[in-house]
């Protein structure tokens, strides 16, 4: 996998972390860097771990699905781009939906829930026969530094991108899932 694809995936992979830190930084007014450096922590680690799930249930029914694992990979990777996308729509009227506490239990759900999609990349990896060890150092990178990023920027950014960069990482995906059919069928 080319280094640009895999950024790329990585970004479209931690659009939700960010857009969760985003919200966090609006709320929190002291500790900032405390709590960027925690949330990025726990965002990065969990967004690095479930592709590695998804990478280790993938390698064990590669071989039953080598006929179909560019569609497969296609179709995940385009669900997860339309998800991104519908749940950008969704209306965030209530005033305190933003605010986020930072307890370990409520970290640790958010965590797993921003990574889930994740979970069906490492798969799609597994199927496509591709490493796994780069791409989750690179996607636990990615998504530490625009946690991290996205605490300390909230009260400046505000929910102004918040839905408009779901939308933009949504597409990314989308366009990856192209890109890996349209190679996969012209081969």
């Amino acid at each position: 996998m080319d280094t640009i694809t895999l950024l790329l995936i990585a970004l479209g992979l931690s659009i939700d972390a960010f857009a969760v830190s985003v919200s966090n930084g609006i709320t929190v007014r002291t500790q900032r860097m405390n709590h960027a450096l925690r949330i990025g922590f726990f965002f990065g680690s969990f967004q690095a771990l479930m592709p590695l799930m998804g990478w280790a249930a993938g390698n064990r029914l590669r071989n039953l699905l080598s006929n179909i694992d560019h569609w497969i990979a296609f179709g995940l990777l385009c669900l997860i781009g339309i998800k991104m996308i519908y749940d950008s729509r969704e209306r965030n009227d209530h005033p305190n939906k933003g605010a986020i506490p930072l307890g370990l239990w409520m970290l640790l759900f958010l965590s797993i829930a921003t990574s889930i999609d994740a979970l069906a990349v490492g798969f799609s990896f597994a199927v496509l026969n591709i490493s796994i060890v780069t791409p989750i150092l690179v996607i636990g990178m990615v998504t530490f530094g625009l946690s991290f990023l996205g605490v300390l920027a909230g009260d400046k950014v505000g929910h102004f991108f918040e839905k408009k960069i779901e939308v933009v990482g949504g597409l990314i995906l989308i366009g990856i899932g192209i890109k890996i059919l349209i190679e996969h069928l012209g081969a």
